[in-house]
Parts: C-alpha cells; structure tokens; sequence
C-alpha cells in the first residue's frame, strides 16, 4: 500500500459533540458499510437516522426514527433494503445503481419523502456518497490481506476521468502525481477517531451497533439554535466525519469537516457560514474549503441542487459538498421548532 505521510492533509479530529441548547433541534445519521462475506464482496449497510428536539428545560424529545438496511453489489448496483419504519416503494429502487443518478431515481420513487426531506430521503440522498467512500476498507484491506482481494485497482483510463474532479484530484495533486509514478493510487491514513457521544448525554446521538473491522462509517450532526433575546433568530451547528475501522479495532478518520452559521431573519436562506477542515487525507484539500464563501444568502429550498449543479472542480471537495447539501435539512428542523 502507497502511503505519503509527509503530503497528508490536516489531523484534528473533534472529540465529543457540544452540548444541546435549550429549544434546538438536532438530525444524526450514520451510514456503517461492512463486507462480511470478504473485502471482494458485496456491501452490507447498516442506516440509522433521528430527529430530536431539545426544549426549554433542556429535556429531549424524540420526534423521528428511521432505519434501513441494505446490500449493494461490488459493481455498485443495490441487490435488497428494507425500512424500519418500512416503505413498501424502496422495492422499486432494487437494481438501481448507486452513483451517479441514484439521488434522482430515489427522488422519484419517493416524491414526498423529499418534498419534506424525512430521514429516510436524508440516508438515501447520502447513499452513493458513503458507498464510494467504502471503498476505502477495500484499499487498506488490499495490503492486510492481498490474497484474498481480487478487485482490480482503479485503471489509468478512470484515473484520467476523475482529473480535476476536486481538490483532491487536481491534476497536479498528490493522488495524481503519485499514481503517474507508481500506477497506484496512495492510501490516506488518518488519525485516531476520537469518540462523538457527549459524555453525561445518552440523547447526544442515537443508537448504533459496534462497527465491524474494516468497515466505514459515516456520521452527520445538524443541530439548530434557537437565539437572541426572544428566540426569533436561528444559528447551526453542523458536523460530518467519515471514518474505517481496521484488522485491529482501531478507528481512524478519513474526512471531517465542521460547519458552522447563522439563518437570515426569515429562517430560509443561510446568512453567514464557516467551514473548518478537521481531517482530509491530503494537502492540496482544505483548498476547497474557500467554496464556503458561495454559500451564502444560499436558499435552503434551492441549496442541494445548487450545490450539486454549481460546486464542481478543484475549488470544491466530494465530501463538503455533501456537508454544505446536508444543511438543506434545516428545513424540517425549524418545521420542528417552528411547527
């Protein structure tokens, strides 16, 4: 495995979760993607996903919980899922591939699950881009166990394709400068995860099973604030880390990102915003923390399609888009704190 220390990104991992306010709202999901049956194999997830509101007294109150589980082949094409609560339409998604195009056939099929951005549309929308990053246990997994991998390493033809796809893959970064003089694409290691469960807080996050060895797990907090004298002003707070469990049991970071902002005073375009790269695998990423400045006075209703059509090329990162689509889902937590 061709790994570049000396060319890693940054390595500050966020230890805990801030406390939950009085009259706020907090989304948590995570997305576990294991291969139990060998590193070659299908993937198996484990999604769970809950909505909380935190009132006056700071007392918690659930008001969602969703789940889902599912198998998604080695070329990426979903074999079954199945929901708790159940939603007898995912059916129709089995066969779908889950890349490029998954987020439009899923809207599709559960037209009204976006129209209200529920947890379910919130895991599904996050879908493609957690299995992507699975991949990563397949990386590692190459080295610690090479004889029983037999999934072929990117070729130079997909390589070409991603160029200039983000930071990351600018055609003079690290991934590209190595892969022209070793045809191997370098592994990241990342620093020990440090635990997001706040201590004293059982509601800090919801519930999830142990994450199996070489596994990925990707987590997302969005809390909202209620603020200022009369509570009529909104700030949030939001928090995505993907990380990969190895052989050992140890748990370390791929990608974290932290952002944070204001709403303007009608709690429907995003006022003021600021990004902070904790974990990125390489030097040339936290370049595209600069694209936090296009987001503001961005519209929450508009803001996952603008980012998807808008935040392209070696001024964006894969990942913070992701981070920036997922504070869309204010939406339904001010519906929450607003009903």
């Amino acid at each position: 495995m061709l790994t570049i220390p000396e060319r890693a990104g940054p390595a500050n991992p966020q230890a805990g979760s801030p406390p939950r306010p009085p009259t706020s709202a907090r989304r948590t999901t995570t997305i576990d993607s294991s291969r139990p049956g060998g590193l070659d194999g299908a993937c198996v997830v484990d999604a769970r996903a809950r909505d909380l509101v935190t009132g006056s007294a700071q007392e918690g109150a659930l008001h969602h919980q969703q789940r889902f589980t599912a198998t998604i082949s080695p070329d990426r094409h979903l074999i079954a899922i199945a929901a708790d609560p159940p939603e007898p339409r995912l059916a129709r998604l089995v066969g779908s591939y889950v890349g490029s195009g998954f987020r439009a056939v899923m809207s599709e099929t559960l037209p009204d699950h976006a129209a209200r951005q529920s947890l379910l549309y919130a895991l599904l929308d996050d879908l493609p881009g957690a299995n992507l990053v699975s991949g990563y246990a397949v990386q590692r997994g190459r080295t610690a166990a090479s004889a029983e991998i037999h999934r072929a390493p990117p070729s130079a033809d997909h390589v070409r394709a991603s160029v200039d796809m983000c930071a990351g893959w600018a055609n003079d970064a690290t991934i590209l400068v190595a892969f022209r003089q070793s045809k191997e694409i370098p592994a990241p290691l990342g620093p020990v995860a440090p635990v997001l469960e706040r201590a004293g807080d059982g509601l800090s996050w919801h519930a999830m099973a142990p994450l199996p060895d070489q596994s990925t797990r990707r987590r997302r907090r969005l809390d909202l604030m209620a603020t200022g004298p009369s509570g009529a002003h909104r700030a949030f707070d939001s928090h995505f880390r993907d990380s990969y469990r190895d052989l050992h049991g140890e748990e370390t970071v791929v990608h974290e990102y932290a952002v944070k902002g204001t709403l303007d005073d009608a709690v429907t375009h995003i006022d003021l915003i600021e990004t902070e790269a904790r974990v990125l695998p390489w030097v040339e990423c936290p370049g595209a923390v600069v694209s936090s400045d296009r987001m503001a006075q961005m519209p929450l209703h508009t803001l996952r399609a603008q980012v998807r059509n808008e935040f392209t090329g070696t001024s964006t990162c894969t990942h913070l888009n992701d981070a920036f689509r997922f504070l869309s889902d204010l939406i339904p937590l001010e519906a929450l704190l607003n009903p």
